[in-house]
């Protein structure tokens, strides 16, 4: 659509069917309709989702609880801009060819703990040694610490050779060393026996790279 305005008749439409009376422009409202006996209805109308219009809508909410966001084309990442309207309490109308698909409704929301997530996030923090990452970054590989255990574990075996699993745990702190040696999710070690992992090239590649750690 090429206005906003071009959006309201349908929306008014679409209310008043449901008992609404619908006026447009009503104290700096694009459209508010009103119900006896219940709080109103305001609907602000942007030809696309925008920051701007979120925050239009986040306004309105002190005026009422029922607000909802009308755009003239199916926003790109649909799925996410849902998420994000219901997660502020706004209704999400999409309008198209004068029909109008309500793509959320506004309702209080109420988040709900990942507890599993949440514990992996204490987990990680936890097990970290000191802090490597300086937050924000995006251009270079995150040092979990997962990629720690790994490098203490290469710390190790180059400085003193193939090692057993039991010889690895009892001369580091690396408590995960027989997952990380068995996953060689990094490619930095080799299998010389059973039970016993040697330093691969490309482990000595990932010293040089990340450091050595003890």
């Amino acid at each position: 659509m090429s206005a906003e305005t071009e959006l309201y008749p349908p929306v008014k439409a679409f209310l008043e069917a449901r008992g609404y009376e619908v006026k447009g422009e009503v104290r700096g409202c694009d459209a508010v309709g009103v119900r006896a006996g219940e709080e109103p209805v305001i609907v602000e109308l942007k030809r696309g989702f925008s920051l701007e219009l979120v925050l239009q809508g986040v306004d309105r909410l002190a005026l009422s609880p029922h607000v909802y966001l009308a755009v003239g084309a199916w926003p790109r990442r649909l799925a996410e801009i849902r998420r994000l309207c219901r997660r502020l309490g706004l209704g999400l109308m999409i309008v198209r060819r004068g029909h109008v698909e309500v793509a959320a409704d506004p309702e209080p929301y109420v988040p709900r703990r990942d507890r599993k997530a949440a514990a992996r996030l204490l987990g990680e923090h936890a097990r970290r040694r000191g802090d490597p990452n300086s937050g924000g970054s995006t251009r270079q590989p995150v040092m979990t610490a997962y990629r720690q255990e790994a490098l203490r574990c290469a710390t190790l075996l180059e400085a003193n050779g193939p090692m057993s699993l039991a010889a690895l745990r009892g001369a580091g702190d690396v408590p995960a060393a027989a997952k990380i040696l068995q996953r060689d999710v990094y490619g930095w070690f080799e299998r010389r026996g059973r039970g016993v992992y040697a330093l691969s090239e490309g482990g000595r590649a990932g010293l040089e790279r990340f450091g050595r750690m003890t």
